[in-house]
């Protein structure tokens, strides 16, 4: 601690002897929120304060590696180059429940760090407490996806953020309204001019959905056990989470042809049969984002990272558990399909009559899934004063000793 007692010093002799009128003259709130100018843990701050992502997959050209489900694997194309400005401007936006209709909901509602960026529902309730037809999948490593939505419906973070915020069931706005509490607001006028520029002109709608996916972008997670042992270290994982992992990877199980590594996912769609919750009449997915009957009930192919948090699992969280899920893939092809629905099963979905211990290898492998070291800060408070959104936001295991 001596060598920072120096610059301590002549910090406060500074600010006892300089005058106070400019202080006085600055807004209060701009005092209050600063737009952090270092980029978020794990990646590298280039000129202008851009941020572009490192890691160590990067080393790797290939898209598919050494065989299915190969661990030297490379990424697909990322959304990259934001500022740390924009970043952390999409971070006070995405807790803030301005951004709803009535001021109740906010992005972390639906995606709270502290569930995975899911939300623990089966089915996500909206502006009105009602559930929605569907649950919040993960937003971990929406960088590198090339579709959103279960049903694939949009093709950008940007064109995705769109539906949550405008849906009248969800969080219920429109673009006026949105833009009006914007920039009626003592604080975010001075955080975009911070985050796109002096010159940048009244806040809109581009730079609104432009924060939001820069900050949606850096949420990776990419150093969990298995990526350890990927990268060589073949004492992250345990003897169980090995065989689970060879599991995974086989021929007969064949998990890893549709949630391939890195990513432990193929950005596909497929239709595998899983049955609705009691009740509810079948969803037809991406047969109505591509007009094809062929892929009636066929849902976008999730990411397996961090699936020990996100519990429950499927479009409509028909399964509570891990252990449900992987007896379902192994109950047969069509076993849960109900008579009368002609269902055009991916092919990829099998019979492979795991052993009951093979299905507990499985569970143990997706449990070395989980990294959340690069959990986002959580606001003490956001700029509209209301409550930070996420139902545990205030639970989140992430430090909160950012200012605010």
């Amino acid at each position: 601690m001596e060598p920072c007692r120096p610059r301590l010093l002549a910090a406060l002799v500074l600010l006892l002897v300089m005058p106070l009128a400019p202080l006085l003259a600055l807004p209060a709130v701009a005092e209050d929120f600063r737009l952090s100018d270092q980029c978020p843990p794990g990646f590298e701050q280039l000129g202008g304060d851009v941020c572009r992502l490192a890691t160590l997959y990067d080393q790797y050209g290939s898209l598919r590696g050494r065989g299915v489900g190969g661990t030297r694997t490379g990424l697909p194309p990322r959304r990259d180059g934001f500022t740390a400005q924009q970043i952390d401007l999409g971070r006070y936006l995405f807790f803030d429940p301005l951004l709803s209709a009535d001021g109740s909901l906010s992005c972390a509602s639906c995606h709270d760090p502290a569930l995975g960026f899911a939300d623990g529902r089966g089915r996500s309730t909206g502006l009105h407490g009602e559930a929605l037809p569907r649950g919040a999948p993960t937003l971990w490593n929406s960088a590198f996806l090339q579709h959103f939505f279960w049903d694939a419906r949009a093709d950008s973070l940007e064109a995705q953020l769109t539906g949550p915020l405008y849906a009248p069931e969800e969080m219920g706005n429109n673009p006026a309204d949105l833009l009006a509490a914007l920039r009626g607001n003592d604080a975010y006028p001075v955080l975009f001019r911070a985050a796109f520029g002096d010159d940048s002109g009244p806040i809109d709608t581009a730079q609104v959905y432009a924060a939001l996916a820069a900050f949606e972008a850096s949420l990776v997670s990419l150093n969990s056990r298995y990526d350890r042992y990927a990268h060589g270290d073949h004492s992250a994982l345990d003897a169980e989470e090995i065989a689970g992992l060879n599991v995974f990877r086989s021929f007969v199980a064949r998990c890893a042809e549709c949630h391939t590594p890195p990513l432990f996912t193929n950005q596909q769609v497929a239709v595998i049969g899983s049955p609705e919750p009691p009740g509810l009449a079948r969803d037809i997915g991406a047969e109505a984002t591509l007009g094809s009957p062929k892929l009636r009930g066929a849902f976008k192919v999730p990411t397996l990272r961090n699936i020990a948090r996100t519990a429950p699992y499927m479009h409509s969280g028909r399964f509570e558990t891990l252990d449900e899920v992987v007896t379902f893939y192994n109950g047969g092809r069509g076993h849960a399909v109900p008579e009368g629905e002609a269902l055009q099963l991916h092919w990829h979905i099998v019979s492979p009559d795991l052993a009951d211990h093979e299905l507990e290898q499985l569970v143990a492998f997706l449990g070395t899934l989980t990294d959340e070291r690069f959990l986002p800060r959580v606001p003490t408070q956001v700029p509209s004063g209301l409550a930070v959104g996420g139902r545990s936001a205030r639970e989140a295991p992430t430090p909160t000793g950012d200012a605010p």
